[in-house]
């Protein structure tokens, strides 16, 4: 299990706007199973609630056991971890369901996990701060 900061980016921007006062802007802390077999960021019921996030749209989502779920993306939410941060849409999932951090926000922070151990850590060939990867520009 991984420590985990999120942020609601919307409230986030409208504090840097001066729209809202810092401590108005809704953050949470919670212990998420990094799991290089998801994709994304999933976040149950209740922590949804609690960063008073947006649900933009449903979609199917393939669970371990081979079921199929209809889960809502969310408005962006900030995740931070070990200093470094990524925006992106979670996927909600049921009340009491247990938070993953899947591969996409570990890509886009650059971080990388220990094989056997499951621990993470900064990308030893980045360690001043991630560095993205692009074909072509």
């Amino acid at each position: 299990m991984t420590k985990l900061k999120l942020t609601n980016y919307v409230d986030l921007e409208k504090a840097r706007e001066g729209l809202l006062r810092d401590e108005e802007v809704r953050r949470v802390e919670l212990e998420a199973l990094v799991d290089t077999g998801a994709s994304t960021i999933f976040l149950p019921e209740d922590v949804f609630e609690a960063l008073g996030l947006r649900r933009i749209r449903d979609t199917p989502v393939f669970l371990a056991d081979g079921r199929s779920i209809a889960c809502a993306w969310t408005s962006p939410v900030e995740i931070e971890l070990l200093g470094r941060q990524a925006v992106l849409q979670a996927l909600v999932g049921p009340r009491g369901a247990r938070a993953l951090l899947g591969q996409i926000p570990l890509e886009q922070m650059d971080l990388v996990v220990e094989p056997g151990t499951g621990r993470v850590r900064t990308n030893p060939e980045h360690p001043d701060g991630p560095i993205m990867d692009l074909l072509s520009a």
